[in-house]
């Protein structure tokens, strides 16, 4: 991987530092910096290979496990798109009254209630059309995604060590059911840190009713690791949360990603910093 080139005192006097959080900025303005580098990031993160490793369980209420898989891919990204190779899938499933293990594919009882609820959770989870190897649509971070949102700025506070906006964001559309949640975006760099997130509101009412289907605690979690060409990253999501569907279907998912052994394809570095 190609390192950042500069002088010991240029970093200790640069990067160290606490940045100093700009009071005037309004929740839009730090959130349309933030766009502005999402947009030139998703170029950056194409420089990049990776690998991404994926669990998922499904539990009855109780916590008895039924079933979980864990897939490991190597990440390529394209252009356009994403390659992802799938290295290593493994898992086990209650039947029968005791645990099967399975490796590799075509998986047993794939067509399973739980063997097609967590296959599905691991394709939509992803995005073959993302850099980040994450689905666009969790977090409204790009130009586009932001149109849908309104922000509030909640804080500015230290987060991991550096100084950091703390944001709420809701869709503006009060009868929508969508994403709200919170993010932390570090103020120097306006990168995302941490964001996480949850249904603005619940499932409508004659869903949950007649249909006996809810998603009580649904979110998602994902934090973000600065590279050492100055690329900020996704480097871990996770979830846990309820379905339950048509009255008789209950179960506890609980969901975790990590991008991880990072591989810079390109000698050249380009440093991503706050927007002028």
């Amino acid at each position: 991987m190609a390192k950042l080139r500069l002088l010991p005192i240029l970093f200790l006097g640069v990067f160290l530092q606490p940045a100093k959080a700009e009071d005037s900025l309004t929740a839009d303005a730090i959130m349309a910096r933030v766009a502005t580098n999402q947009d030139s990031s998703e170029k950056l993160r194409s420089q990049y290979l990776y690998q991404q490793h994926i669990q998922i369980i499904a539990r009855k209420t109780n916590g008895k496990v039924l079933r979980e898989e864990t897939a490991d891919y190597q990440v390529v990204p394209k252009p356009d798109h994403t390659d992802k190779t799938l290295k290593q899938l493994t898992g086990r499933y209650w039947h029968k009254g005791k645990y099967e293990a399975f490796s590799g594919e075509p998986v047993p009882d794939a067509d399973s209630t739980d063997g097609q609820l967590i296959h599905d959770f691991r394709e939509d989870l992803t995005n073959d059309n993302s850099k980040d190897g994450m689905a666009r649509d969790l977090f409204p971070l790009t130009t586009d995604q932001q149109k849908e949102y309104k922000f509030r700025l909640m804080d500015q506070e230290p987060f991991e060590g550096r100084q950091s906006y703390h944001i709420a964001f809701t869709p503006k559309d009060d009868d929508d059911t969508d994403w709200a949640g919170e993010a932390y975006i570090d103020a120097q760099e306006f990168q995302p840190m941490y964001v996480f997130t949850r249904l603005s509101r619940r499932l409508p009412f004659g869903v949950r009713t007649f249909l006996g289907t809810d998603l009580p605690g649904i979110g998602f979690a994902v934090h973000y690791r600065r590279q050492e060409d100055g690329v900020w990253f996704p480097v871990s999501l996770g979830s846990e949360f309820r379905i339950r569907a048509l009255f008789f279907f209950n179960r506890k998912m609980t969901v975790s990603l990590e991008n991880k052994a990072f591989e810079h394809t390109h000698v050249q570095t380009k440093i991503v910093g706050a927007t002028q």
